[in-house]
């Protein structure tokens, strides 16, 4: 699953700890959610996008993997 992490949070000008702190995960969850190493919960997903004041879709692009 792609997303836009990055570009929103720097957009609002939010620190990776900030949005950490706001979704009451580590740092280096949200690094590797920007990075796409980890895909988040629903809760976690949703909780990104309130922090980040827009909707789910507009942080996150659901890409189905072909074999």
């Amino acid at each position: 699953m792609d997303n836009n992490i990055k570009k929103l949070r720097t957009a609002a000008d939010i620190s990776q700890n900030d949005l950490a702190k706001l979704c009451n995960v580590t740092r280096q969850t949200i690094n590797a959610i920007e990075n796409n190493k980890y895909d988040p919960t629903l809760s976690l997903a949703f909780s990104i996008a309130h922090a980040l004041n827009t909707g789910i879709d507009k942080v996150f692009n659901y890409n189905a993997k072909k074999k």
